[in-house]
C-alpha cells in the first residue's frame, strides 16, 4: 500500500479528485487531496498566496513519505516541496503538469510552449492579481471528453487563481534532483500542448513516462484508468 497526496491545478481544489480517491482506495492505497491556499475550503487573501505557501501546505499535509501527484500548474508547488524536504516525498508524479527547471517560472514555461491554447480561455481579474476561466470556454479547454455534468459540477467550484505563484521563478537543486519522478502525459490536452509535454520529458527514462488518451482532466475523463496507472507507478517495475 502507498500513500498518495493529490494536488490540484489552477482554479481547482481537492474536489477534482473525487473519483480518483475511491479508485485508488479500491486498489489498496491510501489517497488524500488538499486545497492549496486560496482554493476550496482554504481561504487566503490573494496577495498572500505564494509558491512557498503552496509548497508549505503540501508538506504540512504529509505525515509519512508520500507519492505526491501534481496536476497542471501543481507541478511547480510539488517540486518546490521536494526541494524543501525531499525526505517526505517518496515520488513526484506530474499529471499533464509543468515539470519545472531551476530559475524558470510557470509563466515562462507557458510562453515557451509552441502554442498557447489556454490564453483564449482565461481572463485576469480586475485587480490583476488573479485569473479565472471565461464563460463558454471551460468545456473545450478542460472537460471536452468528460462525463455529462462535469462542466456544471466544476463551474460551481472553480475559484480565482493567484498569478503570483505562477510568475515566481522556482529554485531547484540537489534535494529536488534526489526525488524519483514520473510523468503522465495527456494526448488530447487542450490546455498544455501534448507536444510540449513531450518536450518537458525529453531524456526521462521511458519507464517513467506514460500517456493517456484524454483531455487535461483525466481525473474526470478516466479516473479508474488513472488510478491503475498510479498503482503501477507505486508498485514499480514488475
Amino acid at each position: 500500500m502507498s500513500d498518495f497526496l493529490l494536488i490540484h491545478g489552477s482554479c481547482h481544489g481537492a474536489w477534482c479528485w473525487r473519483d480518483v480517491i475511491p479508485a485508488l482506495e479500491a486498489l489498496g492505497h491510501r489517497a488524500r487531496a488538499i486545497d492549496l491556499p486560496g482554493h476550496g475550503d482554504t481561504p487566503c487573501p490573494i496577495e498572500d498566496i505564494t509558491l512557498d505557501s503552496y509548497a508549505d501546505a503540501i508538506l504540512a499535509a504529509i505525515d509519512a513519505p508520500a507519492i505526491v501527484v501534481g496536476h497542471s500548474m501543481a507541478g511547480f508547488p510539488i517540486s518546490a516541496a521536494a526541494e524543501k524536504d525531499p525526505a517526505r516525498i517518496a515520488r513526484l508524479v506530474y499529471l499533464c503538469a509543468y515539470a519545472p527547471r531551476d530559475g524558470v517560472s510557470l509563466v515562462d514555461m507557458r510562453l515557451e510552449a509552441p502554442r498557447q491554447p489556454l490564453l483564449a480561455a482565461i481572463e485576469k481579474t480586475p485587480d490583476g492579481l488573479g485569473f479565472t476561466f471565461r464563460e463558454g470556454k471551460l468545456f473545450e479547454a478542460l472537460y471536452h471528453d468528460c462525463p455529462e455534468g462535469t462542466e456544471a459540477y466544476a463551474r460551481e467550484r472553480l475559484c480565482v487563481q493567484a498569478i503570483r505563484p505562477q510568475a515566481t521563478p522556482i529554485r531547484l537543486g540537489t534535494n529536488y534532483a534526489s526525488v524519483p519522478k514520473s510523468y503522465i502525459r495527456c494526448a488530447e490536452d487542450h490546455a498544455i500542448p501534448p507536444e510540449y509535454q513531450q518536450t518537458m520529458t525529453e531524456g526521462w527514462p521511458p519507464e517513467d513516462v506514460s500517456e493517456m488518451p484524454t483531455s487535461h482532466s483525466p481525473f474526470f475523463a478516466a479516473p479508474k484508468d488513472l488510478a491503475r496507472r498510479l498503482d503501477r507507478i507505486a508498485r514499480g517495475p514488475a
